[in-house]
């Protein structure tokens, strides 16, 4: 309400971790630090701790729509980094069944974001491979969880990572539901080079093959800072966000820019 009533900015999009992050665990040889006074049977699927943290969440997406909010991004690491067979493995290593774990998460987001207040929101979700000081943490195309990400979550569209070749194809995007929209984050965050106009336009076009052009929408990889740290490029990752908006125009009808 402060954004719109005193800044006049119309829309502010809230960034909130997405709820697997608080079991997933921040690399393959680490677990959570899930408290078994609480939550004895945490490591098992379908448990209390999954039925808790998703109210949670429900009570903060309606506080936040309390508050003005109508726009929620889900920042979504998790499902990124099990396309990777040495996460895959650690998910084995920790006793799960890979689809179990999948659809354990899959439910997890649906829950968390089941309001009264859903069908006024705009929720999308955001899914990387790591962009901690320009490094990153996994790689595989998103086929591996492709059915449960963009067929089953219940989210309006994907901010996905597409700028190297460490995210797949465009392929897995066959998978997305028909209400769903695309962000194709084809400008990196990570180097300092810029990006060629005409390849981020010659990649919107495959990525058209797959899903209609007008549910495609252009992007970064990922934030300008995913830490306090911050990235060591910000200032050339600035042009490559100008100039990406310039690679819009001879495509005629083209993907938005987010």
């Amino acid at each position: 309400m402060f954004l719109k009533d005193k800044l006049g900015i119309p829309e502010a999009k809230v960034c909130i971790p997405s709820p697997t992050l608080l079991h997933f665990g921040g690399t393959p040889e680490t677990t959570p630090k899930i408290s078994k006074t609480a939550y004895p049977d945490a490591d098992e699927i379908g448990s209390a701790f999954f039925t808790d943290l998703a109210a949670c969440y429900r009570a903060e997406l309606k506080a936040l729509y309390d508050a003005g909010c109508r726009y929620v991004q889900l920042d979504e690491t998790c499902l990124a980094l099990m396309c990777d067979p040495k996460w895959q493995a650690a998910v084995e290593n920790r006793g799960y069944k890979f689809d179990e774990l999948l659809q354990q998460y899959v439910k997890l987001i649906n829950d968390a974001i089941d309001i009264p207040e859903r069908a006024e929101m705009t929720i999308s979700m955001h899914s990387c491979r790591g962009n901690f000081k320009a490094m990153w943490f996994a790689q595989g195309g998103y086929g591996a969880v492709a059915q449960a990400l963009f067929s089953e979550i219940k989210i309006d569209c994907h901010f996905l990572e597409f700028d190297t070749e460490r995210a797949g194809t465009f392929e897995p995007l066959e998978h997305l539901a028909p209400n769903k929209s695309v962000c194709l984050g084809l400008i990196t965050t990570k180097t300092p080079e810029l990006e060629n106009k005409e390849e981020v336009i010659a990649r919107i076009k495959e990525a058209a093959k797959i899903v209609p052009l007008e549910r495609l929408h252009l992007s970064g990889q990922c934030g300008f800072a995913s830490t306090h740290h911050g990235m060591i490029h910000t200032s050339t990752i600035s042009l490559n966000y100008r100039q990406s908006i310039d690679g819009r125009s001879p495509m005629g009808q083209s993907a938005s820019y987010y």
